[in-house]
């Protein structure tokens, strides 16, 4: 993050505006306050209902289902209460609200994610030195169950898991469910007509390393967020040249472009504009147009009449 020195003998101009969404970037429409709710309210469900079949049809399998369900519910509370977080107002402390909290939700739940495809891919392993039994008809018609509702949910988060990676955690969360739970069926119809026990070790880690791929981007962009790199699909090679080509500028120093939520992108940059300070007009246009071309809504620009300062020679501020 930049910091605004103030520097004897020269002019400076500060501007701050807009509040946009970069690329790639959307804030999170009300609907999923619905869709949280409704997801949990389904996984809840399901979970009682497993656990209670899985006790009266003395499944082991089915109560370890359920376990793992209920860490689903987890996930799903966690991206709720961090988008519920973002839109408290800034305070004297956090002073860009806890907008942050839906990129650490989304780091959460990728690293969640990874750690349960995991103590699959472990368990699949070892089934196949000892093959366990072939999965009973009320294992089968509970997994189909699982797959319709895990398949609900994951639908209800399908339109902002490209825009917003908290929603996208939640998704990829509900989608592995239903590809395990699809797994479970169908290797257990197959082995039901073949005998072949090996089938079920192996559909499950063909389900893991499915999940581990599309789980990476995640777990990816949350971490590099989460150390306030410049999002992904903004060029800052781009955003540099397209301020050192505003009117009047003449060099650029301490451009940082950082994530202040998984939706919203801030940047700030010092110009040096020897012709002395700009206009408001100028300020805002410049503004605009970074909202407009890199989708960044909020920028702050300060402007400095000479290079020959402390700021622009510091090796560890300049980008």
């Amino acid at each position: 993050m930049t910091d605004h020195h103030d520097h004897a003998g020269h002019d400076h101009s500060q501007a701050h505006a807009g509040h946009a969404h970069g690329p790639g970037h959307s804030h999170a429409p009300a609907s999923f306050g619905k869709a949280f709710a409704i997801g949990i309210a389904l996984n809840v469900g399901f979970v009682v209902v497993e656990a209670t079949y899985g006790v009266l049809a003395n499944s082991m399998a089915l109560l370890a289902d359920a376990g793992h369900n209920l860490s689903d519910v987890l996930g799903l509370v966690v991206a709720w209460v961090a988008m519920v977080l973002a839109k408290r107002a800034p305070s004297a402390r956090y002073t860009y609200g806890m907008k942050g909290s839906s990129i650490l939700a989304a780091l959460f739940n990728a690293v969640f994610l990874l750690v349960a495809v995991g103590a699959i891919a472990w368990e699949a392993i070892q089934r196949f030195g000892e093959p366990a039994p072939v999965a009973g008809k009320t294992v089968m018609v509970v997994a189909a169950v699982g797959i319709l509702v895990n398949g609900i949910t994951a639908w209800l988060f399908a339109s902002g898991a490209k825009g917003d990676i908290n929603i996208k955690g939640a998704f990829l969360h509900m989608a592995a469910d239903a590809a395990v739970s699809a797994g479970v069926v169908i290797a257990g119809l197959v082995i039901l007509y073949t005998g072949w026990t090996w089938l079920d070790p192996v559909v499950s880690l063909a389900i893991v390393a499915v999940i581990v791929w599309s789980t990476w981007g995640l777990l990816r962009d949350s971490l590099t967020l989460s150390l306030a790199a410049v999002p992904p699909g903004i060029d800052p090679a781009a955003v540099r040249s397209h301020l050192e080509g505003l009117p009047g500028v003449t060099a650029l120093h301490d451009l940082h472009i950082w994530a202040m939520s998984t939706t919203e992108t801030c940047l700030t940059a010092h110009l040096i504009m020897p012709g002395g300070r700009p206009d408001d007009a100028f300020l805002m246009d410049a503004a605009g147009g970074i909202k407009k071309r890199f989708g960044i809504g909020h920028t702050t620009l300060q402007v400095e009449t000479s290079a020959d300062n402390a700021c622009a020679l510091a090796p560890d501020h300049v980008v």
